[in-house]
């Protein structure tokens, strides 16, 4: 349990005290607002701006957004929605649903403003604006000090910092000065009218950019490090998404726009000739010898470049505890699988930047990610610091089957954080009992994280993935074969599908890993995927989840009427353990 700064403490120093202090009022910092303030936490978010989600104040440039707004589903339940809705933040009330704001399948910013604000009044969230932290001290283990713009003074035991990715990425390049910034680039397009543009980076700030401006311009060139990776192909939600990719039309039509792969930027400089900007090969000598090719891509110049090469995670503010240091090419800060910061215990980290944990893996850097995230770390921070043990329902084993075919067809975090966040089954003798959305990595701390008992135990993780070879630039994800359709091929499913993985004892383990995440079970099992994503068909999914269930506790799991059961017990030396409660009754 943790030792809380005392009032006495709080009194001498004439600061405020809380245990938990958020820093950022976007989607993350709202979400775990969301659920201190439902246990009755003592907390306060700080925002620097006067209202929640200030991000989309500005971003993205051109004011819309590409997360799914999927307003209907042909059901009603409101889990299995949230499959299909990725802008809504988690509560209790279907009124603080985002559907109820925009009507857009992909909707404007504006709109998720009023969203963002509206659900942080709704929920009453203690939220403290226009208050920008400057600058976080440690005093001592679980005693943190933050001081503001006006330098004043608050104490907490917790820190979660939900900044996301704030600052621009400039690279080290010569003559970068002479570039335009997606952060402060003009959005009105008479002024790129009969221009000719050069875009420094090809992900979907990029692709935004110039998909608002090819339709005026002479040509838009793109240039980036690497083949161009589309959502469709990869399966990876921050890869190019097709709501912005009209100008791959009219790069491979030859109507004049294009595409250039450069390697590493920094060997490259930007230079101001009479009649325009030019992107050179650093070494002089290097670009005299581009320059003698008549066929050399970059030879003509450009009337403006714009740099959109996406944001990192500013450290600043740890400036006076430790330099943070940065995963993913310095982008995100390094968490361990549990949210907090490497360096910083203590520290915690929810939204966007939580991705360093699952990084071009899952959905983890978007909202409709990480608001499980932030409901995973809310589940830590009450069983680490309050000794609420991880949420679980307890079952009959006669209910196995049952209650898995209803998580695997509904559920939404393990659907939407696919290979990152899973269900977990334990077993006693005659009962078990379900845990939601547990972090994967973490499934060898088990107990640890949860404080449930392991000893004597089998487990069953259950967790939704895409064929291992399904994803990739170079992967034919519209090919005949590329749907499994009989389930002696569910092991070959290349769309998500269930996976679970049966163990006799719980794994464990002693430090984090990041690869091979799942050690190898005693036994594996594949539903085959399904064309509308429901695993409810008696003969196709049912009856073949079934047989595996019953091979992993070595017993049937068949209803048995009364009857049956009762005949069993005067003819067998041992009965189904679906009969148990019924015979226990009588």
């Amino acid at each position: 349990m943790i030792e809380y700064i005392t009032p006495f403490l709080c009194l001498m120093s004439a600061a405020q005290c809380y245990k938990y202090c958020v820093i950022g009022a976007g989607p993350g910092g709202l979400q775990i607002g969301y659920y201190l303030q439902k246990l009755g936490r003592d907390y306060i978010i700080f925002e620097r701006s006067n209202q929640a989600g200030s991000f989309f104040e500005k971003y993205p440039r051109h004011r819309k957004l590409i997360s799914i707004n999927k307003r209907h589903t042909g059901s009603t339940n409101k889990e299995f929605n949230l499959r299909h809705d990725w802008n809504s933040l988690l509560g209790d009330d279907n009124q603080m649903l985002f559907k109820e704001f925009s009507k857009e399948m992909f909707p404007p910013a504006d709109s998720y403003i009023s969203y963002i604000n509206t659900y942080a009044s709704y929920y009453k969230l203690n939220i403290r604006y226009n208050t920008e932290i400057k600058h976080i001290r440690k005093l001592k283990s679980m005693w943190f000090v933050l001081e503001d713009q006006h330098n004043n003074i608050t104490h907490c035991n917790i820190v979660i910092v939900g900044t996301g990715l704030s600052l621009p990425f400039i690279p080290n390049v010569t003559g970068i000065e002479l570039t335009d910034g997606y952060e402060d680039i003009s959005t009105f397009g008479p002024d790129y009218e009969g221009k000719s543009v050069l875009i420094l980076g090809r992900g979907n700030s990029a692709f935004e950019t110039a998909q608002a401006i090819y339709d005026r311009t002479n040509y838009v060139h793109m240039i980036g490090r690497h083949r161009i990776r589309l959502a469709w192909e990869t399966h990876y939600v921050g890869d190019i998404r097709a709501i912005n990719n009209e100008i791959l039309d009219t790069y491979q039509l030859k109507s004049l726009d294009g595409f250039l792969e450069y390697g590493n930027l920094e060997d490259y400089m930007i230079v101001r000739k009479k009649d325009g900007l030019y992107l050179t090969d650093a070494d002089e000598e290097a670009a005299k010898i581009w320059g003698q090719y008549e066929n050399d891509p970059l030879q003509k110049p450009y009337d403006q470049i714009i740099r959109c090469l996406g944001f990192r995670f500013d450290t600043s503010i740890f400036s006076k505890v430790s330099q943070l240091s940065g995963g993913y090419k310095g982008k995100y800060p390094v968490i361990t699988p549990d949210y907090q910061s490497t360096e910083i215990p203590g520290i915690y980290i929810v939204g966007t930047a939580t991705h360093s944990l699952d990084h071009r893996k899952s959905a983890g850097g978007f909202i409709h990610g990480f608001r499980y995230s932030a409901r995973a770390l809310h589940k830590i921070l009450s069983w680490r610091y309050h000794g609420d043990t991880w949420p679980k329902q307890s079952y009959s084993v006669s209910n196995l089957l049952p209650v898995t075919v209803k998580r695997i067809n509904e559920a939404s975090g393990i659907y939407q954080m696919f290979g990152q966040l899973v269900d977990v089954i334990l077993f006693n003798s005659e009962s078990f009992e379900y845990f939601e959305e547990f972090p994967v990595n973490l499934i060898q701390e088990f107990d640890k994280i949860t404080g449930e008992s392991l000893s004597n135990r089998s487990m069953i993780v259950l967790g939704l993935e895409y064929g291992e070879d399904y994803h990739g630039p170079s992967e034919d994800v519209f090919r005949e074969d590329r749907a499994a359709t009989e389930p002696r091929y569910a092991h070959l499913s290349n769309f998500l599908h269930p996976v679970l993985y049966f163990y006799h004892v719980p794994p464990r383990r002693t430090s984090y890993i990041d690869e091979n995440m799942l050690p190898i079970p005693d036994k594996l099992f594949h539903l085959v995927e399904d064309f509308h994503t429901n695993w409810h068909h008696n003969q196709t999914h049912v009856q073949h989840l079934k047989t595996f269930l019953e091979n992993c506790l070595s017993q049937r799991l068949d209803a048995f009427q009364n009857t049956d059961c009762f005949s069993f017990a005067l003819s067998r030396r041992s009965v189904p353990v679906t009969c148990h409660h019924y015979l226990k009754s009588v």
